[in-house]
């Protein structure tokens, strides 16, 4: 997992289901500037799978996923507009 200086932004959704947590991760990326890093936090057990496939259909780079306690922490790097 990176560093907290190599996280730009981070997103909170424990407890939050499917689709809230890639939809608040959707939203936050677009917002911010191709490269930066996003750390989101979540859950839903659905997550594991959406995330992943969030990112390859939205041109994201999904840099790690590792458990953080209950939750799992997904590191994604904005790609560029498509």
């Amino acid at each position: 997992m990176a560093h907290d200086d190599e996280i730009d932004e981070e997103i909170d959704a424990r407890d939050l289901l499917c689709p809230l947590p890639v939809l608040k991760a959707r939203k936050r990326l677009q917002a911010m500037k191709p490269g930066r890093v996003l750390r989101l936090l979540a859950t839903d057990p659905a997550a594991i799978v959406d995330v992943p496939h969030f990112c390859a259909e939205a041109g994201h780079d999904l840099l790690a996923t590792a458990a953080d306690g209950k939750a799992q922490a997904y590191l994604i790097r904005r790609g560029g507009d498509r």
